[in-house]
């Protein structure tokens, strides 16, 4: 189909409505955008390397809470890349910006390993609220916690 458009002079140009102008623009903007899903995939796989590769390095304790930790952030926040940060593991926004990490205890000598999270994650409660937990073990009551901190700080 063509629509008439007056040109110059009172003539009539034939061009193509949604036609093969278009078509090969579109084609550009969805290899672009197969592209970027692609990149965004990649990125993704590398942040979970990352994150695994970390936590091989802990000793068996911390391995064991940081792996456990990691479970827990998939199945309840599964919108968050994981990464690491400086290298810690980590698991950041859509923006990319770090929401959640895990310190473990050997990283500055400490006696328990950490569960921070960053100012991206919204617990906001007043004018004052806790931000990292110190974690000796992991049990069912802290993980439910964790779960339920993860749910509101991506609210």
């Amino acid at each position: 189909m063509s629509e008439q458009e007056p040109h110059a002079g009172g003539e009539q140009e034939q061009r193509p409505v949604g036609g093969v102008e278009g078509a090969a623009e579109q084609e550009v903007a969805q290899g672009e955008q197969t592209r970027e899903r692609e990149r965004e995939l990649k990125a993704a796989e590398d942040g979970e390397t990352a994150v695994r590769d970390a936590l091989a390095a802990m000793s068996p304790d911390d391995r064991a809470t940081g792996e456990r930790i990691h479970a827990i952030v998939k199945e309840t926040a599964p919108d968050l890349t994981p990464k690491t940060w400086y290298g810690m593991p980590a698991y950041a926004n859509k923006d990319g910006k770090v929401v959640l990490f895990f310190r473990n205890a050997e990283k500055f000598k400490e006696r328990y390993a950490m569960l921070g999270f960053n100012d991206t994650a919204k617990l906001d409660d007043g004018s004052m609220w806790p931000v990292a937990f110190a974690l000796t073990k992991l049990t069912k009551a802290d993980e439910a916690r964790i779960a339920k901190l993860l749910k509101q700080a991506v609210s």
